[in-house]
């Protein structure tokens, strides 16, 4: 759209008129529509993920099934199956971007071949589809807990959907006790320092780093979540060793990171006499190399020595079928 000439017929070449919204909205505006083919990719990868979980649950050989025998029918459990399926999928777009944007802060993606601005908006756009995928993980396990709850009223079931779903510490049963709590708590960071990206000039870049670099204790929590109640990782054996696995590249290159960053002001460098008031700062810095050193170094020990944690498998099969509803 171009300006009105002046009334006098003086001036020279109309000007286009400046779209007066915030730059933030602008972005996102356009991260949210480069997103659209990575959340296609990513409800693909969640549909095969779902096809595979419904045909192991219909064949006997689910892991949930053996953890818990009663949901023995992929038909009734479905929405927890695709709530799986959302979840598994959430976990590998986290680790994506988190690989993406740990690139990004250390050495750089220069020996890639690919121009850095494609790497920040992959950065971003693999970021909203992950919030995306935890919370229809989140929504679908509500929506689960709501149909199973067939003897309560209809408002009841939705109170007590969303309570154990979105509520910390109201979900009473299990390792679920402990799981769904720090789930909880990836999911409602991972929303506001995600976003935090679209406001930060009126945060202040400076205040949006120190925010963002947060983002790495979401990824913590999701893999937690995952290991403490993810059925299809409870037992030792291959899937729980390659979740373990997948930790390996981001403690390396968190490492890294810390040790090269792509701002000079956060190197380490060697401690100066006369720099006393900096000294609790880089006291601060090189721990956290020794820390993540050690977390890389422990997670080496885990993969190699193959205690991760895992539960024995149950000596007993599963019962073949899931107990009657409750009457209504």
């Amino acid at each position: 759209m171009l300006r009105d000439a002046p009334p006098d017929g003086e001036g020279t070449a109309a000007e286009p008129e400046r779209d007066r919204r915030p730059a933030d909205r602008i972005a996102l505006r356009a991260d949210l529509r480069a997103a659209v083919p990575d959340a296609a990719a990513a409800l693909v990868v969640t549909a095969a993920v779902f096809i595979l979980l419904y045909v192991r649950m219909d064949d006997g050989s689910s892991d949930t099934v053996s953890v818990m025998p009663f949901m023995n029918d992929s038909r009734t459990y479905w929405m927890y199956l695709l709530s799986q399926a959302f979840g598994w999928s959430g976990l590998l777009w986290a680790w994506g971007t988190v690989m993406l944007g740990l690139v990004l802060s250390g050495p750089g993606p220069a020996g890639f071949g690919v121009r850095r601005a494609v790497w920040e908006r992959w950065h971003r756009t693999t970021s909203l589809t992950t919030m995306a995928l935890m919370a229809a993980h989140a929504l679908l396990f509500a929506a689960e807990l709501v149909r199973y709850e067939t003897d309560l009223g209809w408002l009841d079931r939705l109170w007590g959907g969303f309570a154990d779903s979105f509520v910390p510490g109201w979900y009473d049963s299990g390792t679920g006790r402990t799981a769904i709590p720090i789930g909880q708590g990836a999911l409602y960071l991972a929303v506001p320092l995600g976003l935090l990206f679209y406001v930060r000039h009126r945060i202040g870049a400076n205040t949006w780093r120190r925010l963002h670099r947060f983002v790495i204790v979401i990824y913590v929590l999701s893999v937690w979540h995952t290991l403490l109640y993810g059925t299809n990782v409870w037992y030792d054996g291959w899937p729980r060793t390659v979740l373990w696995l997948l930790q390996l590249p981001i403690a390396g290159l968190l490492l890294l990171r810390l040790l090269r960053p792509a701002r000079r002001a956060e190197r380490l460098g060697a401690p100066t006499r006369g720099s006393a008031a900096h000294a609790p700062r880089w006291a601060g810095r090189a721990l956290g190399r020794l820390v993540v050193a050690a977390v890389a170094v422990g997670l080496v020990a885990v993969v190699a020595s193959g205690h991760d944690g895992g539960r024995a498998r149950p000596a007993a099969p599963p019962a073949p079928r899931p107990p009657a509803p409750p009457a209504g």
